[in-house]
């Protein structure tokens, strides 16, 4: 156990996002730390001090959502909304604006 009493904490909307009222959902970029928060190092640093202090870390990765831009996102990335994604309305979370991805 930790020092403070906790032993575990949850970074939620840890992946590059566009819009921030997405809480993290809409993601644009699956392989960068959001740049909200600072540098890649910064996270690092957040993470082995945490572990130093005996607390885990959970990071809150997305993988069923992504943002539906065109300009800075994986949508209609071939031209087609079925690159990636379910085609048509399957392919649409309508409460988050986001697309879902076809995993088949």
């Amino acid at each position: 156990m930790s020092l403070s009493g906790y032993n575990c904490v949850q970074l939620m909307a840890i992946m590059e996002h566009a819009y921030y009222g997405s809480f993290g959902y809409q993601v644009t970029n699956f392989f960068a730390a959001s740049s909200r928060f600072g540098t890649p190092e910064d996270l690092k640093r957040l993470v082995d001090t945490a572990h130093s202090l005996g607390i885990t870390v959970l990071l809150d990765v997305v993988h069923s959502h992504a943002s539906s831009n065109t300009a800075d996102g994986l949508n209609k990335f071939d031209g087609t909304d079925s690159c990636f994604f379910h085609s048509g309305a399957r392919g649409q979370h309508p409460q988050w604006g986001s697309r879902l991805f076809n995993y088949q």
